[in-house]
């Protein structure tokens, strides 16, 4: 039985992101990710019109007249949800930390999915997988990974973004949407990156805190790395030492968009000081015209 507390908790995120999902989104999922695939429905004979590629040549041959191969669109598909639960995510200047802003996205990403008859499962990782929760459908289910997502206290502080990854191409053998949600503060993931996106259709979700890219005029401010404990001092009244800290955090930012841009991976960016609702709308308006011209 859970505490009424956390009852209530649930509860609010569940109205807010429902309520967003209908507002803002509806359509928009279905529209960009529906009808992606096809699947074999049935075989039936030949009428006039049909595709003579279409013609099934081993049914044909059996029956002495030409059958057809039937094939529908997939409507069916299955979401994960990759969520980075390491110590940096636990840092937040603004109204949000980048944790609760995560546990956020995931609601809304599994409300749509199950709005739409997805299923969704759930990967929470840090230096080690936390908990998996395997893809299913239904309210009840996407009740459960909203609890877990807001509550789950992880063991690890590091990050390990390729043993998500691996994880993931290991329980999931099937293509699936993957929302890979993270600040990503680690390295050497560029291989399992590209492995993952071949398989699956990986997208990433960046997360950034204003702090973590430019530094207020104060004096001495103490940092404490979350992940491994390593203090620094750093003079932030000296405009020199500003500097020097706004030009590495713009090089490693322009780092990990070249590291998912080289994969092919898609990206859409979220700060903790801006609402994330257009960043999304703008990432399904981008993928919609991409399907677009595809087609």
């Amino acid at each position: 039985m859970l505490p009424k507390d956390i009852l209530k908790k649930i509860r609010r995120i569940e109205i807010k992101t429902s309520r967003m999902v209908s507002d803002v989104f509806a359509g928009q999922y279905h529209s960009v990710f529906k009808g992606r695939g096809m699947e074999f429905d049935e075989v039936r004979e030949y009428q006039p019109g049909d595709e003579i590629r279409s013609i099934d040549w081993n049914v044909t041959a059996r029956m002495g007249h030409p059958f057809i191969k039937k094939f529908v669109e997939e409507r069916q598909l299955t979401v994960m949800l990759l969520m980075d639960a390491s110590g940096s995510s636990f840092f937040g200047s603004k109204a949000q930390l980048k944790s609760e802003l995560a546990a956020e996205l995931c609601s809304v990403l599994a409300f749509s999915a199950i709005k739409n008859n997805d299923q969704v499962g759930l990967i929470i990782f840090s230096d080690r997988i936390e908990k998996f929760i395997p893809p299913r459908k239904g309210s009840r289910h996407v009740l459960r990974v909203i609890r877990e997502v807001l509550f789950h206290k992880p063991e690890g502080k590091k990050t390990d973004i390729r043993c998500a990854l691996d994880y993931l191409n290991n329980v999931m053998h099937k293509k699936t949407v993957t929302f890979l949600i993270s600040d990503f503060l680690d390295c050497e993931f560029k291989t399992q990156l590209a492995i993952t996106n071949k398989r699956h259709d990986l997208i990433a979700v960046t997360i950034t805190d204003p702090r973590e890219q430019t530094l207020p005029k104060a004096g001495i401010i103490r940092f404490e790395d979350a992940e491994t404990q390593a203090v620094q001092l750093v003079d932030a009244a000296n405009k020199f030492a500003r500097a020097a800290f706004e030009k590495n955090s713009a090089r490693v930012l322009a780092g990990r968009d070249k590291l998912l841009k080289q994969a092919g991976v898609d990206i859409i960016n979220i700060r903790t000081d801006a609402p994330y609702t257009q960043e999304l709308v703008r990432f399904f308006r981008i993928r919609e015209k991409k399907r677009k011209r595809k087609k």
